[in-house]
């Protein structure tokens, strides 16, 4: 029973209302379940930039893609040490990817971003796939390319596979650095401009 009521459940939420009309159990109570898509700010619909409650999650999201090619790379030369030329070619094609593979979740109220390398999925939540997230995540790993450097980010890769994401997350600059006083993974209060100093 259990199975069919996941495909039951699956299907409705991928066909809308009414697709599982045909699964239910004439002996059981009728069973429905609403799960809302996420609901979007004008900001994380329309700017051409990673919205700043996101950018932490999308910064695992590019170590994780990062620090994946690279093993690959090194496993697949059958040397432990990638050439300058290598690890630079391996680094452009993972920031050039499709990203296809990250959306955007609501989880306890708060929008996340999901996909490989970080938090798993919550049963029965709707993702918005497509749409800005993998040009935003594109372009925030080719900023983070040209703002660390390729031989930095390659060095951070072989000192283990937390260092990468040390150094682009939680680094002085990082989306995951926690503003003086404030809290990891949000944005720091706005700064006070010089002429207001």
């Amino acid at each position: 029973m259990r199975p069919v009521l996941a495909v039951c459940v699956a299907l409705s939420l991928v066909l809308g209302p009414g697709a599982g009309d045909g699964c239910q159990d004439p002996s059981s109570p009728s069973f429905s379940r609403s799960v809302p898509a996420p609901q979007l700010s004008a900001e994380e619909l329309h700017s051409p930039h990673m919205p700043q409650s996101l950018r932490c999650d999308a910064c695992y999201a590019i170590a994780f893609q990062l620090e994946e090619q690279l093993s690959k790379a090194e496993a697949k030369l059958g040397r432990k040490a990638l050439r300058e030329s290598d690890y630079v070619e391996v680094l452009e094609r993972s920031c050039s990817q499709s990203w296809e593979l990250y959306d955007v979740q609501e989880l306890n109220g708060e929008k996340r971003l999901m996909g490989p390398g970080l938090r798993s999925q919550q049963p029965l939540s709707v993702a918005m796939t497509g749409g800005p997230w993998p040009s935003r995540l594109a372009k925030m790993c080719h900023s983070f390319v040209g703002e660390q450097g390729e031989e930095q980010l390659y060095g951070a890769h072989r000192r283990g596979p937390l260092a990468l994401r040390e150094l682009l997350c939680h680094g002085e600059k990082g989306p995951c650095a926690p503003p003086a006083g404030g809290k990891a993974g949000r944005p720091a209060p706005p700064k006070a401009l010089q002429n207001e100093l």
